[in-house]
């Protein structure tokens, strides 16, 4: 692979590490109301990333199929969210206020379950920019390197606040600064190894690539609608978080349109 390739890789690992390093320089845990209006900013990016860099060159690399361009897209769209389904009701994770652990049964400490919800999280991210970058490699598709340099940027922004969102309350819970870090970033690394595999099975995506595209936004979908924004919402003053979740879908549209 390229250092193009790397670069694209590594930048949303960049903006979760840089994200979980507020916590050597913050002190106390993350407002109510920030925490809210990050984690709308958050959704907003993967909406407009799930609608601009995935859904839309879905379609458009299926327009060979005339009025029925729309069935890859649908088809891996439905296949995403069923994927991430499954995850959430198997993988053992916590929630940020949640009420109790989801996922089988473990003996895993809060710590660790909440790095698996911010990593379950992730991992439709890392599919995404794998699967984009595997279109770019093998030339499949109209997947230009600007495109594909706009959706990891966008990634890259809306985890940074990913990241202060998991280190930040592991610190005021008493853990300690190093500790609370390693967790945040250690959400993150599933992205870039996501990623990473996806390239691998490159010569597998391309015949299937408009599904694997919309399988990225199903499952990047699934997360937003049933994990942020609820979390995004809750309480009063709720509008702070759609007003949040508005700039990120902007900015991220202008990234995409702009750059790709």
């Amino acid at each position: 692979m390229t250092w193009q390739v790397w670069q694209g890789l590594l930048i949303p690992l960049l903006g979760t590490t840089l994200g979980a390093a507020c916590v050597f320089f913050m002190k106390g845990a993350l407002h109510r109301s920030l925490q809210r209006a990050l984690t709308g900013f958050a959704a907003g990016v993967m909406v407009a990333a799930s609608i601009w860099s995935l859904l839309i060159p879905a379609m458009d690399q299926a327009s060979g199929w005339g009025h029925l361009a729309f069935v890859p897209a649908a088809v891996g769209f439905w296949l995403g969210i069923l994927f991430l389904l499954a995850l959430d009701k198997l993988v053992p994770h916590l929630h940020q206020g949640g009420c109790g652990a989801e996922g089988l049964p473990c003996g895993l400490g809060r710590s660790a379950m909440l790095t698996f919800a911010v990593a379950l999280h992730n991992l439709p991210e890392g599919m995404a920019v794998g699967v984009v970058y595997a279109g770019l490699m093998t030339g499949a598709g109209e997947i230009t390197a600007a495109g594909a340099l706009a959706l990891s940027l966008g990634i890259a922004i809306q985890n940074f606040p990913e990241g202060a969102i998991i280190s930040m309350p592991l610190r005021a819970e008493g853990n300690s600064k190093g500790k609370s870090f390693v967790y945040g970033f250690l959400s993150g690394v599933v992205e870039p190894l996501g990623a990473l595999l996806t390239i691998l099975l490159a010569s597998v995506m391309v015949p299937v690539l408009p599904y694997a595209l919309s399988f990225a936004a199903g499952a990047m979908l699934y997360v937003v609608v049933e994990e942020l924004i609820p979390e995004m919402s809750e309480g009063e003053h709720s509008n702070i978080g759609v007003l949040c979740f508005s700039l990120g879908f902007t900015l991220m549209m202008i990234l995409d349109v702009a750059l790709g």
